[in-house]
């Protein structure tokens, strides 16, 4: 974290994530990641920025030299937080004992994403801006037999698949249209052995969700239909639920907020828009809970306008744009990094600017 006290004022905070992925890029650039990182089984894994986690930091290292060096035309204390982790959903929450003793109150946190959006862009949205994430590794046990006998076996493998097809119905006949809700079927480990029926198999999901009690009731539909699937299947023993990767929602200070999007407006005029909501998580907000202060976030394109614009005319946006987590998302470098940065800098002298002048 720095600190930056500036005389008497607000207090403050923004905040850049800086972790990377498990992914091995593969856009070509002449900057692309060669670095290699090491599992907890020892396994080596490529790693890249597959989120634009080095756009944020680069835009608030800036960001803060900026208002260093014009001190002359805000004054209070600003907070700048570098947050490791951001991907595993623990980062924000292993920082904030250390941000309270060091730093004390704060009156307001902010922090900003890239997205596949036109570069340039500045996207902002009062209320629910980011969903809840909840991954749960399920564990289902059958009986093992060879598998020219299926019939002295409880097969797990066709336990799962049951499990996965009536997973599709929490969506399409529980949830409630118009409701976004994800259920996303990541992983199934089962077996060894093609002639081999295994003893058990492992089901990893994620569910995206934007208010508590879709949350809560999704996840609830999840294990009643693995219990009864598993009863069906005559499952010699109960199944095993464990949660893991958990991301609260983001739901962002209507107050702050439209403050915020007016200082954007009058700054970058109609490159500033409403920013839909975004079925990706995150942990940011774990930071502002723990001050008990109110927070936004905000969106900034990263893609090529260019590119964009042709993918757009085309009908092909989903199938041509790289998105967050792909090994070929790569945030081109400007206007994104001046965007990213400005957007920080305006956001900021919203509560800390002595004069209403364009001071970046």
């Amino acid at each position: 974290m720095g600190i930056m006290r500036n005389g008497i004022g607000p207090t403050v905070l923004l905040r850049a994530d800086m972790d990377a992925l498990p992914v091995e890029e593969t856009t070509g650039l002449p900057y692309a990641s060669k670095d290699f990182s090491t599992d907890q089984d020892g396994n080596s894994l490529p790693v890249m920025h597959a989120c634009g986690h080095d756009v944020h930091v680069t835009c608030l290292l800036g960001a803060g030299e900026l208002m260093a060096t014009g001190r002359e035309h805000w004054a209070g204390t600003l907070v700048l937080v570098f947050q490791p982790a951001e991907e595993t959903g623990d980062g924000a929450n292993g920082m904030v004992d250390d941000l309270k003793s060091v730093v004390g109150a704060v009156d307001v946190a902010m922090a900003q994403h890239v997205l596949p959006a036109p570069a340039g862009l500045v996207g902002t949205r009062v209320g629910p801006v980011l969903s809840a994430a909840d991954s749960m590794r399920i564990t289902v046990f059958g009986r093992g037999a060879h598998g020219s006998m299926p019939q002295a076996s409880v097969d797990p493998v066709v336990l799962a698949a049951m499990i996965v097809v009536r997973l599709q119905t929490v969506v399409s006949r529980e949830t409630r249209p118009g409701e976004p809700v994800v259920v996303t079927v990541g992983s199934i480990k089962a077996g060894t052995k093609s002639n081999v029926i295994p003893d058990h198999a492992v089901i990893e999901l994620n569910v995206r969700t934007y208010s508590e009690q879709t949350r809560i009731s999704t996840l609830a539909a999840i294990r009643r239909i693995v219990k009864a699937e598993c009863e069906a299947s005559d499952s010699p023993k109960s199944a095993e639920f464990e949660m893991f990767d958990r991301s609260p929602i983001t739901e962002n200070d209507p107050a702050v907020t439209k403050r915020v999007a007016e200082a954007f407006a009058d700054y970058f005029g109609d490159r500033s828009r409403p920013l839909p909501m975004q079925t990706a998580s995150e942990d940011f907000s774990d930071i502002p809970r723990a001050f008990g202060v109110p927070y936004t976030y905000w969106g900034i394109g990263g893609i090529d306008p260019e590119t964009y614009t042709q993918a757009e005319n085309a009908g092909r946006v989903a199938q041509d744009i790289p998105v967050n987590h792909s090994a070929n998302f790569a945030p081109v470098i400007q206007p994104t990094i001046d965007t990213g940065t400005e957007t920080l800098v305006v956001a900021a002298l919203a509560w800390l600017g002595k004069t209403t002048e364009k001071s970046v």
